[in-house]
């Protein structure tokens, strides 16, 4: 009988096999765009400029003046009851943090990015979301566990996400949705999406600028704006938290009721 061997000419290949090393191929790039897609989403954070090279070797971009200083923040428009009946329990309360400006404090931050967000809705014929204390205690909740536990992401260690994080303290909201953002006090940041640089030194420049973030990534900016099938909101709070270290990690958190 005669003795046959396979072929060793990579022409001769079963086509079968080179259909499912593409089909591979394909699932793999398939895997490593939706992946990049969630983490744009979930993660955006400013680069630190200390970070690349140290605010010595850093030239002021775009007109960003780092030897002078702002005036302090003017009183925010309160956003709204701070006490309210239910809260959070792991709900850190309010947090400072002493810049050269001022002595930033959390709630005051809150204030001011509640009132930008609805300017920002106002300039979209959009109404003005009311504040609620109560989730602003599970945003704040949360910005305080990221910061504790060292993540970033709408989803913690344990696996809730920020429906589960609302429903574990109250259940009058059929539609949630939230906005995650960390960024820097007193450092020179350089936001990833606009490239320009900015520096925090108080509470209402702090505010404005989680509010720059959110509304040039279009994502959160499409749940501010209700844009591309979000729901039409009724209420919302936020949730700041600042670290020792001047770091902010700020949770905002909407909600539509039954």
């Amino acid at each position: 009988m005669e003795d046959r061997r396979p072929s060793t000419d990579p022409n001769d290949s079963d086509p079968t096999d080179r259909a499912l090393i593409r089909g591979i191929l394909r699932f793999f790039v398939a895997v490593a765009l939706i992946g990049a897609l969630a983490f744009g989403a979930v993660l955006f954070a400013p680069t630190v400029i200390d970070d690349i090279g140290g605010v010595e070797e850093f030239e002021s971009p775009n007109g960003v003046d780092i030897g002078t200083q702002p005036s302090p923040s003017s009183d925010p428009p309160p956003a709204g009851e701070r006490d309210p009946n239910v809260t959070d329990p792991n709900d850190p309360g309010n947090s400072t943090y002493d810049a050269d400006v001022e002595t930033i404090d959390s709630e005051t931050v809150e204030d001011f990015v509640h009132a930008g967000v609805n300017e920002q809705r106002a300039e979209h014929g959009l109404e003005p979301l009311e504040w609620d204390g109560t989730v602003a205690s599970v945003s704040r909740a949360h910005s305080y566990d990221m910061a504790d536990r060292d993540y970033f992401d709408h989803v913690t260690p344990d696996g809730e996400e920020p429906m589960d994080r609302f429903n574990d303290v109250d259940d009058y909201c059929r539609g949630y949705g939230e906005n995650i953002a960390l960024t820097y006090i007193d450092r020179p940041v350089q936001n990833p999406d606009t490239d320009e640089t900015d520096r925090h030194e108080t509470a209402e420049e702090l505010a404005n600028g989680l509010v720059d973030q959110w509304m040039n990534s279009p994502p959160h900016r499409q749940a501010i704006l209700e844009e591309d099938g979000v729901p039409d909101w009724d209420r919302a709070g936020v949730g700041v938290y600042l670290t020792d270290d001047g770091e902010a990690y700020a949770s905002h958190n909407f909600c539509r009721e039954y």
